[in-house]
């Protein structure tokens, strides 16, 4: 049975509101954390935070030489303390990591001893 012109319209119309109205899921984005030079001594990270806008669902890359360093999710205690503690927090070690951030502050440190007090540590809010 042939469409007329009408539900052809509604069909389209129809079709554009659900796109319009999905989820933004498949439209989060993926940040390299410190860009070029990569996750190191290199930067200030809340300086290469700063001015970007992060939501919920963006991947954060850390690109760095594994073995030298890792990247920690960790609550905002253990950020400023520069200590990963408890069993929650695991070690990414690939060199290539990559982290879905949830809503809100997101929280990730090197946990090599000493490499967080050098700076290797990043706070990104998603809103």
């Amino acid at each position: 049975m042939a469409m007329g012109r009408g539900s052809r319209n509604a069909v389209l119309l129809l079709s554009i509101l659900l796109i319009a109205c999905s989820p933004l899921n498949s439209l989060a984005a993926t940040h390299v954390v410190g860009d070029s030079q990569g996750w190191g001594f290199s930067m200030s990270y809340a300086d290469w935070a700063n001015g970007k806008s992060f939501a919920p669902g963006d991947t954060l890359v850390f690109n760095y030489q594994a073995g030298l360093h890792n990247v920690v999710p960790v609550n905002a205690a253990d950020y400023r303390s520069c200590k990963a503690s408890g069993s929650a927090s695991k070690a990414a070690t690939t060199g290539n990591d990559k982290f879905t951030l949830k809503k809100g502050a997101n929280y990730f440190i090197c946990s090599i001893p000493g490499h967080c007090g050098a700076g290797m540590k990043i706070q990104v809010i998603a809103n």
